[in-house]
Order: C-alpha cells, then structure tokens, then sequence
C-alpha cells in the first residue's frame, strides 16, 4: 500500500513510537496517580512528561496548562463550549473542519452566539477582513493554521496580533500544522491552541491536546467533568491545571506513544519534515500543470503550503471513483470527498463530490510519488 492519507491519520509511525507503546503496556499500564503504588506513579509520570515535551516544543506559559485531550475537536469543543457566553460574537472562517464549525453552527442556531465567518480567496484569509469584522462584542476569533482540504498556511502571526489589540481571544486548530510547521506561544499572542497527536505528532489515535494561556484563567470553565487521580474531596472539578479541565481516566497507553512521536518530530525538525512533503506535491503540482484536464484547488503557494493537496478531478468522473481505483487496482490510498470541511467546498464549487486529496508522509518516497502520478495518467487515458 502506498500510503498518501497523512492529513487524516500519518502511517507507518515512526519506531520508537510502537516500543513506546508496547513497552508501556507490558509495564507502566495503570490508572494515574499522584501517590499510591509504582505503576500509578509511573502512569502519572508519563502525562507530565508528555506535557513537558509540548511545552519544550511550543514554547507555551508552562506545562501544566497543556490539557491532554481525546483528540483535536475534544479540545476545541472543550475550548468553544467552555468561553463563549450568550450574546457573545464569535468570528471564524470557510476554510474550517467541522470540528470547529458544528459546535459554532450548534451554538448560532441555538441563539446562543452571532456567528460571522470570513471568506477565504484561493484557500487563504486575509487578516485585515478579520480585523474588520472584530466588534466591541466580540470575545472569541477561531480559525484553521492550515487548511485540511488545500494545505494552505494561514496568517496567524497578523490574525492573533489583531485580536489581541481589540481584547477578544484567540483560538487555533492546528490540526494540519503541528509537528510540521514551527510554532512558538512565546512569540505569538494565542491564547488556545488545540491539535490531534494522531497526525503530524505521530502518535496513536485517541490522542490530543489544548493549551490553555493565561488569559483564559478564569474564563474558560470546564467541559469535562469527574475524577481525576489526585483530589477526591471537592465537589465539584478542582480548579488546580491540569486536573481543572482533564475529568476521567485518560487515555495514558496513547500519551505515551505521543510522547515518544513529539521527541522523534523534535529530533527530525518540524521544517525538515514540511519540506520533504512539499517537495514531493510540487511534483503533483508540475504533472498537473502539465495535464489541463486536472487542477490544483486554491492556490499553490509552497512556502505557505503544508503536505496536504486537494485535486480537482476531471469531468465525467467523481472523486470517489479515482479514489475507489486507486485503492482496488493500484494499492494507493487518498482521501476523496468533503473532507468534514463543506464550507470550502461551497465557495470553490467542488460540493457535493468534493476533491481528491492527497497528503504524504515523511517516509513516503519520490518513487511512490512517481507511481501515484503514473496511476492518475493511466486513469486518465482510461477513462476520457
């Protein structure tokens, strides 16, 4: 099988990513515990040092403010579900999953928020259209790092630096740009960033995190609810972090291969590995420029592009089609369809069917590359 579905899940995981995992489960697997016996201690340790290795790499406030999550839109959802009020404005953008637009959607039609989403040109949003659309009632702006349907690389440096001046705050999914796209909380006024460990991270499924920054104390309530290993005698979640905003026995078997994907991507270098990956969709990008029957959707930029490419498939065929021959006759796998993000897909004119997607991997090779190209033109002579 050659693998081209990173942008949904990245596979094969690097090694040291399985030994982590099976050497945690055959020794440290417990429940987490602040005190108790060895294996809790050890369990719990595991949870620290992962938030330690995101802190390191995102260089945010401290580690106790990363809330490791189930996945990226536990996060948001905890995020989005946990600040806004009623009556609050809300901003945020087409380019967005639905892991960010239902709950906003939800929270619009329930008369709980206005919600204004700005329109991206070509796959990118302009900061200024943000700043203009902030109003005195405006407590949040939520938008994409990184497109998951085109790959686009948004400008979240002039995004944050605008809502911060008005006092709102603000929330990135980096769901296609952690791991690959170098991001320091030290440098950049976000005050929440949530992300999946399951993609660019290179952790096992189920895995996640939020960070939480200091202008959210005591604004952001808590979404979860329940135990949490430590202290069992308030009534209600403790207000300590992590524990304020991490109700429930986490998935630490997972955290524990994260951690093990955040020091192989730490080891590697989150631009070492984006270049690679774009270097092998610029050949994509030049077979189509070279074939008028197909189309880059949005725009090429690779300087502003992660390994994510949405291809518009031609006429007479669906992108489930090229998808399901791909798959069946050549051992290729691609993501065909919507990509949970419809918004998009309704301003580029590719809804209902969507696009073909493709998204390799640091260990994908130029001669896998070569053979996906090669399957597309075979398809292509085959069909039309």
């Amino acid at each position: 099988m050659i693998y081209l579905d990173n942008a949904a899940t990245s596979f094969p995981k690097p090694e040291p990513v399985y030994q982590a995992l099976d050497r945690f489960a055959r020794t440290s697997l417990a429940n987490p515990g602040r005190a108790g016996h060895r294996m809790a201690i050890a369990a719990e340790r595991t949870l620290d040092d992962a938030r330690h290795k995101l802190n390191q790499l995102f260089e945010g406030e401290a580690p106790e403010r990363w809330i490791l999550t189930l996945n990226c839109t536990d996060g948001l959802n905890l995020a989005i579900k946990g600040l806004v009020r009623p009556g609050d404005h809300v901003i945020t953008t087409d380019l967005e999953h639905n892991s960010v637009s239902r709950p906003l959607r939800a929270l619009e039609k329930a008369g709980v928020i206005r919600l204004t989403r700005i329109a991206s040109v070509e796959g990118y949003v302009r900061a200024g259209d943000i700043a203009a659309a902030i109003t005195d009632g405006t407590s949040l702006v939520v938008m994409t790092h990184a497109s998951n349907v085109l790959g686009t690389v948004q400008p979240i440096e002039e995004v944050a630096t605008a809502v911060r001046k008005a006092g709102a705050l603000f929330l990135v999914d980096a769901a296609q740009s952690a791991g690959v796209v170098p991001i320091s909380l030290r440098e950049l006024p976000i005050d929440l960033i949530a992300f999946p460990g399951h993609k660019a991270l290179y952790g096992p499924t189920g895995t996640g995190a939020l960070y939480v920054g200091p202008r959210t104390d005591g604004k952001l309530r808590p979404w979860r609810e329940g135990g949490t290993g430590g202290d069992s005698s308030s009534e209600v979640q403790p207000t300590l972090l992590p524990y304020l905003f991490e109700g429930g026995t986490p998935n630490v078997l997972g955290v524990a291969g994260l951690a093990a994907g955040i020091a192989w991507v730490v080891d590697q270098g989150p631009a070492r590995l984006r270049a690679h990956e774009v270097e092998l969709l610029q050949e994509v990008v030049d077979w189509v420029d070279r074939n008028e029957d197909w189309q880059v959707a949005g725009r090429w930029d690779p300087a502003r592009h992660v390994g994510a490419l949405s291809l518009r498939v031609p006429a007479g065929i669906t992108p489930q089609d090229i998808g399901t021959i791909l798959d069946t006759s050549f051992d290729i796998a691609v993501r065909p369809g919507l990509h949970c993000a419809p918004y998009i897909h309704r301003a580029l004119g590719t809804a209902p069917d969507g696009t073909l997607r493709l998204s390799p991997g640091p260990f994908t090779t130029r001669a896998e590359i070569d053979l996906f190209i090669g399957a597309l033109a075979e398809i292509s002579a085959n069909s039309f």
